[in-house]
């Protein structure tokens, strides 16, 4: 049964029209893709729908790649309570004291290594800034200058393998996530150099903003350094190692590996003395709740794009973006400008799970490679979190940071990373390399 009042076409149009503005209100997403799905699904081609509800969970809950979100998390949550994150500011410290801005650098480096080994941007801004900028304050650093290090170096891990927005992007583009750990793993240090750059050259050309370490705490005994650079940094850098070697030689896949991640944490945990009843509840709960919002976003919007796709409209967006005979290159521009106009109101996981996929069908028309396109989405993605009026980095700092920092200091110190994200995706496009060779060198050409 079905109710033909409306042609197909404007059911679809009516139907994203109105998710756009029910996001924008502030409805649950995921309840709003599921109920626009069932009801316009309802109104084109009647109880079909139910069935169709039906086929999307089972699609979604027999997907092996979406099985290592939850596991993923569960490694981050993990790492993030098992005391490491302390250790490793203070082993890269003493590495970096003579330098300008040298606490802005260590947190930099800290952030870029905590975000591969987790992924999870609240909790790697949350914790540097419970640790970093409480440290940069106190030696006299501008308040600005501290708050775009902390905030920018916790948003690597939308990027930087092993990166949930990556699985998400695999599962809905059909893309090996492998593949697309091994395209962004270049890019991604790429924009973490552009970030120790700036920090280097700003604080060298005005050390006010981030005087170098007092001489009385840079002299330190060589032993003692070694020793802490060993504890401090070793352990990490060595499950980073072991979680991203095995997938991309293709000793495990990234469920297995992030299971082996898993352990390898509970087991630092155990060594720094962390490991309890309360922390393992505390890192299953917000695992389960990080995993279900993600599994019931995938299931409306999975049964949301159905009913879309059945009632035409991705044709129909289709023939009016190739109506306007846009070449290569102002297409892909185009995408990457409503990308990133997304991110100001919505969060990464709304854009790659509802939006993205608009997009895919156009991607082969033009020739233009999956791999490439979720690599620079994946950049594009990460100014979400620096560009207001939601940014979200500068949400996590502020629940956190002293009561005399103003959410507009932290904005400002923002705005450079923000611009240094744009010039990385920019440098990515002129040299596509930078995302491809790696994965054709350990895959072969992307067939």
């Amino acid at each position: 049964m079905s109710f033909p009042v409306f042609q197909p076409e404007a059911l679809a149009v009516i139907m994203l029209l109105l998710l756009t503005v029910a996001i924008m209100i502030g409805f649950p997403t995921a309840f709003t893709l599921m109920s626009l799905g069932i009801i316009f699904g309802f109104l084109g081609f009647g109880f079909l729908v139910f069935d169709l509800l039906v086929l999307r969970a089972f699609f979604v809950m027999r997907n092996d790649a979406l099985i290592a979100v939850p596991v993923f998390l569960f490694m981050g949550y993990v790492i993030e309570r098992a005391g490491i994150l302390d250790r490793l500011f203070g082993a890269i410290q003493m590495l970096m004291g003579p330098l300008p801005g040298s606490l802005a650098i260590a947190t930099l480096i800290t952030g870029t290594l905590f975000a591969t080994a987790t992924g999870i941007v609240g909790a790697s801004v949350t914790l540097l800034g419970l640790l970093a900028l409480p440290a940069m304050l106190k030696r006299g650093y501008n308040v600005e200058f501290a708050a775009g290090a902390v905030t920018a170096s916790g948003t690597l891990g939308i990027l930087i393998p092993p990166s949930v927005l990556l699985i998400l992007y695999g599962f809905v583009a059909g893309v090996s996530v492998p593949r697309l750990y091994a395209a962004a793993f270049i890019p991604g240090f790429t924009l973490a150099g552009l970030y120790f750059i700036f920090i280097l050259i700003r604080a060298w050309r005005n050390p006010s903003l981030g005087p170098p370490l007092p001489k009385e705490e840079r002299n330190i005994p060589l032993p003692r350094m070694l020793r802490e650079l060993a504890v401090g940094m070793f352990p990490i850098i060595a499950l980073i190692l072991a979680v991203l070697g095995v997938i991309f030689l293709g000793v495990a896949t990234p469920t297995e590996a992030a299971s082996m991640g898993a352990l390898a944490g509970l087991l630092l945990a155990a060594a720094h003395r962390r490991l309890n009843l309360k922390m393992l509840q505390e890192s299953v709960f917000l695992t389960i709740r990080a995993a279900a919002v993600v599994g019931w976003l995938i299931l409306g919007s999975s049964l949301f794009a159905g009913v879309f796709a059945r009632l035409g409209g991705s044709q129909l967006i289709g023939d009016f973006v190739l109506g306007l005979g846009l070449n290569v290159f102002w297409f892909f521009w185009l995408v990457q400008l409503v990308i990133f106009v997304l991110g100001w109101p919505l969060e990464w996981t709304e854009i790659t799970i509802i939006f993205m996929p608009l997009f895919l069908p156009l991607l082969d028309a033009y020739k233009i490679d999956l791999v490439f396109f979720g690599v620079m989405a994946a950049v594009n993605q990460q100014t979400s979190f620096l560009s207001p009026p939601v940014a979200m980095s500068a949400f996590y700092l502020k629940n956190v940071a002293p009561k005399h920092v103003t959410l507009n200091q932290i904005f400002r110190g923002m705005y450079p990373y923000l611009a240094l994200q744009i010039t990385a995706m920019i440098i990515l496009y002129i040299f596509p390399d930078l995302a491809l060779a790696l994965p054709r060198l350990l895959y072969g050409d992307n067939k």
